[in-house]
């Protein structure tokens, strides 16, 4: 394993994942968004110093605090997109290039929202593969094989070093942002085992996937932080 590999399980260790629905967690990682989008000045200044749309409430949207040694660092949120539910952030600005596809029996995970501490990110510049890894874990887990990415055409290098992702979609305003994105999409089959060989931290068991995505039955609590399997995966191989 490489040094970047090893540097990457080394701050894993000390990570976990939180699954947001209420209270007080809610309003920290729609806080966080905030600082981290203003300090990058892609929104504008708002009273309340939140971030969030009604895209946060749908039913197949998932919100996730990344949290190292205790403290929040990263937050994302992902939406599982199907002809059942058929509404995510890249759907808004690019329906007319997707919805096709939906109908067609095409499913897709579109990772949004994805805001980092501005200081901790000068800490752990790992940040940004601890947090996106849920991405893949949940196209694993709903067995989707797209990965959708509305993002800066700065940002573009990243998804096509990282995860072969190819553009699929032209440079268009999103609400609320001060910038245009682009559509990107990452074929996970065809990449998955580049990336595990590159990136073996990507792995996941199917435990941590279901307790990180799965529907919590009726009456049982849901898991309040969920510990990576990655490291344990690497072992037993």
């Amino acid at each position: 394993m490489n040094v970047f590999a090893r540097n990457v399980f080394a701050i894993l260790e000390r990570t976990e994942y939180r699954r947001i629905e209420s209270g007080e967690d809610l309003e920290s990682i729609y806080r966080l968004r905030y600082k981290s989008y203003r300090a990058a000045d892609m929104v504008c200044d708002k009273p309340d110093q939140m971030v969030y749309d009604d895209l946060d409430e749908q039913v197949n949207c998932h919100r996730f605090g990344v949290f190292i040694d205790g403290d929040l660092v990263s937050t994302i949120r992902i939406h599982h997109v199907d002809k059942a539910n058929p509404i995510s952030p890249s759907v808004t600005v690019y329906g007319d290039l997707l919805m096709p596809r939906i109908n067609a029996g095409d499913t897709f995970i579109d990772p949004s929202r994805f805001a980092a501490d501005p200081d901790w990110s000068q800490v752990y510049p790992q940040i940004p593969y601890l947090t996106l890894r849920l991405a893949g874990m949940a196209c694993f887990h709903f067995d989707a094989p797209y990965c959708l990415s509305t993002i800066k055409e700065e940002h573009t290098g990243f998804y096509r070093r990282i995860y072969m992702s190819e553009q699929i979609g032209p440079k268009r305003d999103y609400p609320g942002l001060n910038y245009p994105v682009v559509l990107f999409q990452a074929n996970v089959h065809a990449i998955q085992e580049r990336s595990f060989q590159r990136f073996p931290f990507f792995r996941s068991s199917p435990m941590e996937q279901r307790l990180l995505f799965g529907t919590t039955r009726k009456g049982d609590p849901a898991p309040l932080t969920v510990l990576p399997t990655a490291k344990y995966m690497r072992k037993a191989a």
